[in-house]
């Protein structure tokens, strides 16, 4: 799985400052205190055993089709994004599901999540799903934005909740 995901660096959108090519690639432990200190920049919050632990189930190579993938340019990580294929959830057919993605926001409007976006889909297709879901709090408008830019819309499913007392 690593190796087809790699290929020629991708480059970010021309700007007035000179930019290095942004590389997408499967994460590596050695990544994992770089991707605990991105989330905390954009989050405000240290969670360093949860990234630990969203790591070994995602980025440890395995034949399930798990993807941690991370963008890098000039040796820093400027983002990441995890997925994986799950199949036959509330009599769905296998799809793409999108876990998490993040992008430094010194480097929004780059490109580098739509570039995250579509490698992950590329993945998704080598598998053979058609569909790709994702999840998020209604008053996100960011994330939101951002899937909705990239075709997403409302899906057949409506999440429900209790809390347990």
């Amino acid at each position: 799985m690593g190796g087809a995901l790699q290929g020629p660096p991708m480059k970010l959108a021309a700007t007035a400052e000179k930019s290095a090519a942004l590389h997408i690639r499967q994460a590596v432990r050695a990544d994992v205190p770089a991707l605990i200190a991105l989330d905390e920049e954009v989050t405000g919050l240290a969670k360093p055993k949860y990234w630990e632990e969203i790591f070994d189930r995602y980025g440890a190579p395995r034949r399930q089709p798990l993807f941690f993938l991370v963008a890098e340019q000039g040796g820093r990580i400027e983002g990441f994004i995890v997925g994986e294929v799950r199949a036959w959830e509330f009599g769905s057919p296998p799809c793409g599901w999108i876990f998490a993605i993040q992008v430094r926001p010194t480097t929004r409007l780059a490109g580098v999540a739509t570039q995250l976006y579509n490698a992950l889909c590329d993945a998704f297709r080598r598998t053979g799903v058609k569909k790709v879901r994702t999840m998020m709090a209604r008053n996100n408008q960011l994330i939101l934005s951002f899937f909705r830019s990239q075709g997403m819309m409302a899906g057949p499913f409506i999440e429900l909740e209790t809390t347990l007392e």
